[in-house]
């Protein structure tokens, strides 16, 4: 059964910064490219990033180019999503996904909250 948690969201000040984790099971998790989304109030759910297998990034949003990074752990099952400099427009509920045959499989998210 696949199935992947994100954890780590909570109320930070902007200018601060948080990691995100996205703890995945149920696949070969060292084959697959992870995808992180987030989803503001109001708004639909936005494409933030993207990790290769590898760990290469091939893919930033523009708005969180040289505030965000991405990592991933292959031998723990875990992606990682690095936020530094947060700010206020970073708020909102965080996913990660996985595609396998076809199908998209999404943990359930956490929500980041960037105010003062």
């Amino acid at each position: 059964q696949v199935q992947l948690v994100e954890s780590g969201g909570g109320l930070v000040q902007p200018g601060g910064s948080l990691r995100l984790s996205c703890a995945a099971s149920g696949f070969t998790f060292s084959n697959y490219g992870i995808y992180w989304y987030r989803q503001a109030p109001g708004k639909e759910r936005e494409l933030v990033a993207r990790v290769e297998p590898s760990g290469i990034v091939t893919y930033l949003v523009n708005s969180v180019k040289g505030r965000f990074t991405l990592s991933r752990d292959n031998a723990k099952n875990m992606a990682y999503l690095q936020m530094n400099s947060v700010k206020p427009e970073d708020t909102a509920s965080y996913y990660c996904k996985v595609n396998l045959g076809g199908n998209a499989y999404w943990g359930p998210g956490t929500q980041v909250t960037v105010s003062s």
